[in-house]
């Protein structure tokens, strides 16, 4: 059995990895995508979309590993880097922060399921996780991820699928 400390490590090596795999399964499907490399940065993700009308969209996308749940907090250290130095605080993602958190949920045979939640959520629900189970529709529901900031469809739809 691993000491905490070699769980916290494999924990933070853990979501380096799945940043990359969020990164790079979105590139296939959208092509500009990029890892943002600010150790203080709110957000792992730029995608940056075109729009039909020739406009760039900009996508902020927070990662987060999801095996039960999906939690939508920041700004933590734990293992071997729980005694971090900074003054970066705990914080709830929120739109200020970021469009979407992106939970990774890992299956078997290397395949991942991505769970795309709008931030604007996390502020109705009032609760720093979600279960999976409880998010179900937002489940690689891309149509969501690519509307994350147009609040009004979100809560609509949103309602449509029970969820809030």
């Amino acid at each position: 059995m691993p000491n905490t400390a070699d769980r916290g490590r494999q924990a933070s090596i853990d979501g380096f990895a799945n940043e990359h795999i969020v990164a790079g399964l979105l590139m296939k499907r959208y092509q500009n995508v990029s890892l943002v490399d600010l150790p203080l940065s709110p957000y792992d993700i730029i995608i940056v979309r075109k729009l039909e009308t020739g406009v760039e969209d900009i996508i902020r996308a927070q990662v987060k590993t999801a095996r039960t749940s999906v939690s939508f907090t920041g700004g933590t250290r734990g293992g071997v880097d729980r005694k971090y130095r900074s003054n970066v605080k705990t914080y709830t993602q929120s739109p200020k922060t970021s469009d979407v958190i992106i939970g990774l949920k890992p299956l078997e045979n290397r395949a991942f399921d991505m769970y795309f939640i709008p931030t604007v959520l996390i502020g109705i629900w009032r609760t720093k996780s979600k279960v999976l189970g409880r998010i179900e529709p937002l489940k690689n529901n891309y149509y969501i991820l690519e509307n994350c900031k147009n609040k009004n469809l979100i809560l609509n739809k949103c309602k449509e699928y029970g969820i809030i």
